[in-house]
Order: C-alpha cells, then structure tokens, then sequence
C-alpha cells in the first residue's frame, strides 16, 4: 500500500524551508502531494501558475513529490486523493495554537486523516514568505533563503533601484 501525504499551503513565494519539510515529509510517506490552496481573502505576489511552477523546479530532483492546486476544504481534497497523512510545519511555539486548532478541525471532519508536525531545520526556523517578501520588497538579499529560481522571480517582482 502507497502511503499518500500532503503539504499545504500557499508558498508566496516558497522558500528553503519550504523545501526541507518536504524531503522530511519524503522520509514518512511514499508519496507527497505540495497542495497550493487557493485562498480568495489574500491576494498573492505570485499567480498560482507561477508558485506551482517554483515549486516544481525546486523539486524536480525529488521522487514522489506532485505539486497541485485545491480550493475548498483540505479533508475533501485529500478524501479524493486517498491521502491519509497531512505535513505540517511548526517554526516556533507561536505557529503551534492555530495549527494545533486546524488539526483538530480536520480530525473532527475526517478522523483518518492524520496530521504531522515537523519542525524544519533550524538554519530555516525563522523563515515565512510573508517576512521574505518584505526583505526582498526592500532590496534585500535572499540568496541562500529561497530556490535559485525564486531568488530570480522575486528579483524581477522587486527590482533594484
């Protein structure tokens, strides 16, 4: 039996740390679906055809990982799928309440789906796309942050003056 998991999340823009939870995630299941939800409350620096494309190319090298899109609750995207397993990542304790609340809600919604938390690694701790659009926004370097490729894709959404 293939044991199916999921990674949501939005990935605006997807960074290192972003990439080390899935080769984690890798490690517990077979295969890992990297699920974009399609969030109509926020308005995203990137197209969804752009955040799936950096997606893909940063995990080209990668066996098992499909990178999709989803709108609508997660349990009813991953009873469709057969996934069984949801990754999550916790980055400090601050992360931990509303994550801990959504697994518990998609538990309610669908006991068999499980959620896992994985803590990245700590060269990654403190990184969120939301703080990676700021710094790259003003001019700042995020070489070594995010996928080459994103570092070139923030670099013509925020060029240097």
């Amino acid at each position: 039996m293939v044991r199916r998991g999921i990674y949501p999340g939005t990935f605006d823009p997807f960074h290192n740390g972003h990439l080390d939870l899935i080769q984690r995630g890798l490690r517990l299941v077979d295969e890992l679906v990297v699920a974009i939800a399609r969030n109509l409350e926020k308005t995203p620096l990137f197209t969804m055809e752009e955040r799936l494309d950096m997606i893909r190319e940063a995990t080209a090298g990668l066996r098992g990982v499909q990178v999709t899109s989803f709108q609508g609750l997660l349990v009813h995207f991953a009873a469709r799928e057969g996934i069984t397993t949801v990754i999550r990542g916790l980055r400090a304790v601050s992360d931990f309440e509303y994550e801990f609340q959504m697994a518990l809600m998609n538990r309610k919604l669908r006991d068999e789906l499980e959620t896992v938390f994985l803590m990245p690694h700590e060269a990654y701790s403190y990184l969120s796309s939301r703080l990676l659009r700021e710094v790259a926004g003003m001019g700042g370097n995020v070489r070594g942050l995010v996928p080459s490729s994103v570092e070139k894709r923030l670099a013509e959404k925020f060029p240097r003056r």
